[in-house]
């Protein structure tokens, strides 16, 4: 009896997957073979280089979906904000800046509650973009630009609930934002400033902010010995010394692996430059930590050494990524 109706929701769940795919694929198609993907471009345009903000607006699912729009515009370094329409028409219209862009998202096409926000950009000269599957009906005649969304059944059984729409929806805004951090040239760094917090953060990292400097980095001179490396390498945390020149370039790198290999059958008073390691695996101070702990997983290797313009900068440990929470 479980096992029957695991299958028949199974299947209920695939079908739904099917409807929504079917329905991605025709909004691609649209961009290729309509005008939807003229209107695209010029909304990208115009929303990257609008000198204030991208307000979004819709009401019912739509809205759910315009205040997921605003979210991901914002964090993706485009000034944006969602304004519910029944409290724009009680005061919030006077949020809308005369530089703003408004995106109106209405499946419809006529939805009653937008008719203030659209009338008010209207006299105000902000230019309106307006997502619609019926562009013929009132709010699409009203836009100045027209995303024109393909017509497509919903995965409801009854053709009620918004589904299949809904995901067009979203997608397209999901499209718009790329589209956004392509026109900006908005980096993974800039990312970083706008997600501080959490494992998305830490991945965004980067060495610069984690490695240890100064008196924590450990280094000897091309002249010190075997002993001398030691004894560096035991005064500190990283299990290693790196070996610089008198312009504080990395020539080498003394491991505690290095010195295990060596100190049953050679002398501590050797030079370390015949002890060391020419190649150590390195990175700049601007990788990222996700990256600089791939570095490491590919070279086996614990530590990284931090150079700028050959010159020794920094270290990082594996444990400090680790703690980091990218691990």
């Amino acid at each position: 009896m479980t096992q029957t109706l695991t299958r028949r929701h199974v299947s209920s769940a695939r079908k739904t997957l099917d409807l929504e795919i079917a329905a991605l694929k025709e909004l691609k198609q649209a961009l290729l073979e309509t005008d939807l993907g003229t209107a695209f471009e010029e909304a990208v345009n115009v929303c990257a280089t609008a000198k204030g903000r991208v307000v979004i607006t819709g009401i019912g699912k739509s809205g759910h979906i315009a205040r997921k729009i605003a979210a991901t515009l914002v964090s993706t370094g485009t000034s944006a904000h969602y304004i519910h329409p029944s409290e724009a028409s009680h005061g919030d219209l006077g949020s809308i800046g005369r530089d703003d862009v408004v995106l109106a998202i209405s499946w419809s096409g006529s939805t009653a509650e937008l008719g203030d926000i659209v009338n008010f950009c209207n006299a105000n000269s902000q230019t309106l973009i307006v997502a619609t599957a019926y562009p013929h009906n009132w709010i699409g005649k009203a836009a100045d630009i027209c995303l024109a969304l393909p017509i497509v059944p919903e995965a409801c059984p009854n053709e009620l609930a918004p589904t299949s729409s809904t995901t067009m929806q979203m997608v397209l805004g999901d499209a718009l934002a790329v589209a956004l951090i392509e026109a900006r040239g908005f980096s993974s760094h800039n990312f970083r400033a706008f997600h501080p917090g959490g494992r998305l953060g830490a991945r965004l990292t980067t060495l610069e902010q984690l490695m240890a400097t100064g008196e924590a980095l450990p280094k000897v001179s091309l002249d010190a010995t075997l002993r001398s490396a030691t004894i560096e390498m035991s005064r500190k945390r990283f299990g290693c010394t790196a070996i610089v020149d008198k312009d504080d370039k990395l020539v080498g790198a003394f491991t505690d692996g290095d010195l295990r290999r060596s100190i049953a059958v050679y002398d501590l008073d050797d030079a370390i430059t015949d002890h060391m390691s020419q190649s150590p695996v390195t990175a700049a101070p601007s990788t990222l930590s996700v990256d600089a702990l791939a570095l490491m997983n590919d070279n086996a290797v614990s530590v990284l050494f931090i150079v700028d313009d050959e010159r020794l900068v920094g270290i990082v440990h594996m444990h400090d990524l680790v703690r980091l929470g990218i691990a």
